[in-house]
């Protein structure tokens, strides 16, 4: 498979089946190889196990690339695929961090966006590339006038901040965007601060009118309690921990919970909007 995955001296069913699944997704890309330069973003190789199969498709995101007998720099966000058995995904992991210049040998895809990795990629060095990379490991944070200075988590892509909210600090945060639409998130978050005890009564209401009875089931199962106590609505709501509101350009919100261990660790996520309220709760993870 192209180098990433070594032969065996002699062959099972599953190296077969690694072929057939590189050679699906490999459908997908130009046959064209290109050696290519590039830096990585600054969040390092993810992976996503296919169903079924003991293969990850592995990606990272690359901020700027180039071929290597080119002068040409691109600097449009791609991303850099390839299937891994366990072995190359921790290879890829360990190897290929966050904010670093690497080569490697790639296919273009054929609707843009991506390129299929074909080898083991490697640290490199190139001064136009590194230029680019340390200018994006600059602090990026942005001033809004009655709230304060968000900061640029760039790990997530969002702008994040730590906010007064009733008689302690919550993180709001919001995605980069265009300013229209960083505008239109800020106004959300000015809006939910103006008001802050009647939404944070209103969602934890909710959240317990929605939540409690499933807690309670939880709590049958609580192997440490033999006879366990029932959870109240009012109790439900007063042991959530509030610990961040996430906000966009529409009006929309989440408040995300720690659950004060109703679900033994778990996050409580309540949704919304200005206009209509909280209308949906669940408990994460």
């Amino acid at each position: 498979m192209f180098g990433l995955f070594k032969k065996k001296e002699s062959p099972q069913p599953k190296a077969s089946s690694q072929s057939d699944a590189f050679r699906t997704l490999a459908a997908q890309f130009s046959t064209v190889e290109l050696d290519l330069l590039a830096v990585t973003g600054p969040s390092g190789f993810g992976a996503v196990q296919k169903e079924g199969s003991e293969l990850w498709e592995a990606s990272i995101g690359l901020t700027a690339w180039m071929e290597e007998d080119s002068p040409e720099i691109h600097r449009e966000e791609v991303g850099l695929v390839t299937l891994a058995d366990d072995t190359l995904r921790g290879y890829l992991r360990q190897r290929v961090p966050p904010d670093f210049i690497i080569k490697f040998r790639a296919r273009p895809s054929l609707e843009g966006g991506r390129f299929l990795l074909l080898d083991l990629p490697q640290p490199t060095f190139d001064p136009d590339l590194k230029a680019i990379l340390e200018e994006q490991k600059k602090p990026q944070s942005i001033y809004v006038e009655d709230l304060g200075t968000f900061v640029l988590n760039r790990q997530v892509g969002w702008y994040e901040a730590e906010l007064d909210w009733l008689d302690g600090t919550v993180r709001f945060d919001f995605d980069k965007g265009t300013d229209e639409a960083m505008k239109g998130a800020q106004a959300t978050a000015k809006a939910l601060l103006s008001e802050a005890p009647s939404w944070d009564e209103r969602v934890r209401a909710f959240a317990a009118a929605q939540l409690t009875d499933l807690a309670n089931q939880w709590a049958q199962d609580e192997p440490e309690e033999e006879v366990p106590q029932k959870i109240t609505p009012e109790e439900f709501a007063q042991r959530m921990e509030l610990d961040a509101i996430q906000v966009d350009d529409r009006g929309g919100f989440i408040f995300w919970f720690e659950d004060g261990e109703l679900f033994w660790g778990h996050s409580i996520r309540v949704s919304g909007t200005l206009e209509g309220g909280p209308d949906d709760a669940q408990m994460e993870g």
